[in-house]
C-alpha cells in the first residue's frame, strides 16, 4: 500500500480492502464451516451440502448432538482442529454481528453482506439447538484428547463427538452471557429481513443471560477440562457485554439499569484492557460509548459516563503518540500483547480504534484529549489502518498474514482440510503423511488470518507452529470489522436498531 495509506479516500486503499473484505469474510463463511448452508428454500436446512463453493470442502459432523437426540450438526470448528467450543464461537458470532451492523453497507459493495449473514444464521442456527430448555446449554462438541492426536479432514473423522453442558447444577455464567450477547446482537441483523426469526433469537438470549446471571458460577472452575484450551479469566465481562446487547435489542431500561448498577463490581473503570474472547471490557466500553454518541435520552443513565471514559483511556493507549501509549508494540508499529494467536489483539485494537474514531466524527468530535495533549479522531483511524497494512505484507518480514492475500503469506498454515488433499481418504493416523510434508498446503485457505509474529518480528510458516500459524474463527470476524471498516469514509449509523 505504500504511501496511499494515508489516502483514505485513494482507489488503491479503497480497492485492497474491497479484496481483502470480500477474502476474509469467505473465510469466516466456508473455511472452518462444520458443512455448507444453502437449501433451495433459504431456510437453513441441516444436511447434505448444496452449491458448496469450495471444492476442498464437504459434509461433515452429520450426527453432532446425537447422543442427547440434538441436531448441532451446524455451527464452527474454533481453528484448524475439529471441535466446537462454544464460549470462541459465540464471541464470533457477536463480532460477526457488529460489523455487519456498523459495516453492512461497506459489505454489500462487495457482494459480501448476505454471505456474511448467512454465516451467521448458520451460527445461530446451532445455538438456538445448542439451548434446548431455559437453563441448558451446550457448549462443546468433540473431546480435544480424541480430536487432536489425530490428523484427517473433517469430512472423514469417526472419532467420537461427545458433548458438554451447563445447566443449573454446573452453570457456566461467561459462555452463557456471551451465546446470549451472540444471539441479541444477530437478532439486530435480522430484524428487519426476518422478523420472526429475530423474535426466536431474542427470545434465547433473554433465557440465556437469565440463567447466566441468576445461576453464577465460571465454566472453567466446574468444567475443569475446558481450562487448557479457552479458559475464561472471569464473568463479569460477559455479563456486562450480555446486559449491552440487550438493551441495543431491546430498548428494554433494565439492561441499561443493569451495566450502571454493576459497572464499579466488573467493569474496571479506568483500567484500560485488550478485548478478545475472554475479555469482554474494552468492546463493552465502547459499545455503551456509542449510547452517549447518538442517543439524547438517557436519563438516570449517569453511570454510562465511566464507561465511555474508560473507552477513551482504552483509545488512548492505541495512539503511539500518546502520553499514556502502551510498550505492547513491536518495533514496526504492531500492537502485540501475547506471542499465542498475537493478531487477535492487533486486530481487536484496530476494529474498536475504527469505531471510535467513526462514532467521534459522525457525532461531529473531532478531537480526543489523552492526559492533555489532543489527537484527532482521524488519528485513531490512522492507527487501526497502521495495524492493517502490517497485517497485510507492510512489515520487517514483507509478509501477508492473511492466506492467499499478496506475493508472500503462510503456505502451511495449521489446518487439517487445508493441508490434506481433498480426494484423500485418511483416518486419525495416516494424516500425518501430509501433515509431515514438505509441501506447501495443496488447498489455499483464502483469507485466513494467522496467529502472526512474535514480538521480535518473526514468524515460522509450519504447520506444527500453532502459535503463530493456526488461522481462528474469531480472529477473522474481528478482520471482517476492521477491513469493512476501512472500506470507505468514516461513518457510523445513528442507530443499531
Amino acid at each position: 500500500m505504500g504511501e496511499e495509506k494515508s489516502k483514505s479516500r485513494g482507489w488503491c486503499g479503497w480497492f485492497i480492502a474491497l479484496i481483502v473484505l470480500a477474502a476474509v469474510i469467505l473465510a469466516v463463511v466456508y473455511m472452518v464451516k462444520s458443512k455448507m448452508k444453502k437449501s433451495d428454500d433459504g431456510d437453513g436446512a441441516a444436511g447434505k451440502l448444496v452449491n458448496n463453493k469450495i471444492s476442498w470442502r464437504g459434509d461433515s459432523g452429520l450426527k453432532d448432538g446425537s447422543e442427547a437426540d440434538l441436531d448441532l450438526s451446524k455451527g464452527l470448528y474454533d481453528a484448524g482442529d475439529h471441535i466446537k467450543f462454544g464460549f470462541p464461537m459465540a464471541f464470533t458470532a457477536t463480532v460477526l454481528s457488529w460489523s455487519i451492523l456498523e459495516y453492512g453497507d461497506q459489505m454489500d459493495v462487495v457482494n459480501q453482506l448476505d454471505p456474511a449473514k448467512e454465516s451467521l444464521r448458520w451460527t445461530t442456527d446451532y445455538f438456538i439447538k445448542a439451548h434446548p430448555s431455559d437453563n441448558v446449554l451446550y457448549i462443546q462438541v468433540g473431546d480435544p484428547k480424541v480430536d487432536h492426536p489425530c490428523w484427517e479432514r473433517p469430512e472423514t473423522m469417526k472419532g467420537k463427538r461427545p458433548l458438554i453442558k451447563i445447566d443449573a447444577d454446573t452453570p457456566g455464567t461467561e459462555v452463557a452471557a456471551e451465546t446470549a450477547a451472540a444471539m441479541a446482537s444477530a437478532s439486530l441483523v435480522f430484524k428487519d429481513s426476518d422478523p420472526q426469526y429475530s423474535a426466536t433469537l431474542l427470545k434465547h438470549a433473554k433465557q440465556l443471560f437469565d440463567f447466566a446471571d441468576t445461576k453464577r458460577g465460571s465454566y472453567s472452575v466446574n468444567i475443569p477440562e475446558v481450562q487448557d484450551y479457552y479458559n475464561s479469566t472471569g464473568y463479569g465481562d460477559e455479563l456486562l457485554w450480555a446486559a449491552s446487547w440487550l438493551y441495543h435489542a431491546t430498548e428494554d431500561k433494565t439492561y441499561l439499569d443493569y451495566v450502571t448498577k454493576h459497572g464499579n463490581e466488573f467493569a474496571s473503570f479506568g483500567n484500560p484492557t485488550w478485548f478478545s474472547w475472554d475479555n469482554k471490557l474494552a468492546g463493552t466500553q465502547v459499545l455503551l460509548s456509542r449510547l452517549l454518541f447518538f442517543k439524547k435520552d438517557l436519563s438516570g443513565s449517569k453511570g454510562l459516563g465511566s464507561y465511555r471514559d474508560t473507552a477513551k483511556a482504552v483509545m488512548c493507549g492505541l495512539l503511539p503518540k500518546s502520553p499514556t501509549a502502551t510498550t505492547s508494540r513491536s518495533n514496526g508499529g504492531l500492537v502485540l500483547v501475547s506471542e499465542w494467536n498475537a493478531l487477535q489483539q492487533s486486530v481487536s485494537a484496530a476494529f474498536l480504534a475504527s469505531l471510535f474514531s467513526d462514532y467521534m466524527l459522525t457525532s461531529r468530535l473531532h478531537k480526543i484529549s489523552c492526559n492533555g495533549k489532543i489527537f484527532k479522531a482521524t488519528e485513531l483511524r490512522d492507527f487501526a489502518k497502521s495495524q492493517a497494512d502490517y497485517i497485510l505484507g507492510k512489515n520487517p518480514m514483507g509478509m501477508s498474514f492473511v492466506v492467499g492475500y499478496g506475493d508472500k503469506y503462510p503456505e502451511y498454515i495449521h489446518h487439517r482440510g487445508a493441508s490434506i488433499p481433498e480426494d484423500a481418504t485418511t483416518g486419525c493416523l495416516d494424516g500425518f503423511e501430509y501433515f509431515n510434508s514438505t509441501k506447501p498446503n495443496p488447498n489455499i485457505a483464502y483469507g485466513a488470518l494467522v496467529g502472526g509474529p512474535f514480538l521480535n518480528e518473526t514468524f515460522r510458516d509450519a504447520r506444527d507452529n500453532v502459535r503463530q500459524n493456526e488461522p481462528t474463527t474469531y480472529n477473522n470476524a474481528l478482520l471482517v470489522g476492521l477491513m469493512s471498516s476501512l472500506v470507505t469514509t468514516s461513518s457510523a449509523l445513528q442507530s443499531l436498531k
